[in-house]
């Protein structure tokens, strides 16, 4: 388990528990940069965060997916079939830290090809949202899958946490957002079933990078 000593990069950019870019007033914005100067003073660690780690078995799943634009149905153990998985958990589609994230895991989806690894992103988007993303040439560009995990089911058999949205939350394109977040955290599933690595408490381009190297060495 990895652990952070209240990283205040990994803070601001996690998205976390609000996936979200709010417009907020000036006040806001200075609080929250006081808060996170406060957290970034204690030198306490703290797990990152709780999920399944390696060795655990991956639990199962079909959902509703989308690929550039398109709805389909995905099924992670026919994605097994086919060699390892990136699974990854993220808060929400159109939110600074996720959008990043989703653009770095598409540019580089050719590398993760060249490994013999697919790549399916999980979040409590609605299917509409997600068909959205998946086409954006900013993001998902057609190359990224994600899937639809709208009651936070999916999310919680991994142990990770899943928390209520907030009302009126709006996301970089100004659309309510409307669903609640799951954390941003990558299990890199090999074909047996078996978590080989668990990828957290970083930063969404270090998140996609770490994903790259560990699908690398378990080719």
């Amino acid at each position: 388990m990895q652990v952070l000593a209240c990283d205040l990069r990994n803070s601001q950019n996690a998205d976390w528990p609000y996936g979200h870019e709010i417009k907020s007033t000036n006040d806001e914005k200075i609080m929250k940069n006081l808060f996170f100067g406060l957290l970034g003073s204690i030198a306490i660690a703290i797990p990152a965060f709780a999920a399944l780690e390696a060795g655990d078995t991956a639990p199962a799943f079909e959902a509703e997916a989308s690929l550039a634009g398109k709805a389909f149905d995905f099924s992670l153990s026919e994605a097994l079939d086919e060699g390892p998985v990136v699974v990854y958990f993220y808060p929400s589609a159109y939110t600074q830290g996720c959008n990043i994230q989703a653009h770095e895991f598409a540019v580089n989806m050719d590398k993760f090809t060249a490994a013999g690894a697919s790549v399916i992103g999980v979040s409590l988007d609605s299917i509409e949202r997600l068909n959205d993303f998946s086409a954006d040439p900013e993001y998902c560009a057609d190359k990224l899958a994600v899937a639809s995990d709208t009651s936070g089911a999916i999310a919680r058999t991994y142990d990770l946490d899943v928390r209520d949205g907030r009302e009126g939350a709006k996301d970089t394109r100004g659309v309510e957002i409307g669903h609640g977040f799951a954390e941003r955290v990558t299990f890199i599933v090999t074909p047996d079933g078996k978590v080989a690595e668990t990828i957290g408490g970083v930063s969404p381009m270090e998140n996609v990078q770490l994903s790259l190297e560990a699908v690398q060495r378990h080719q």
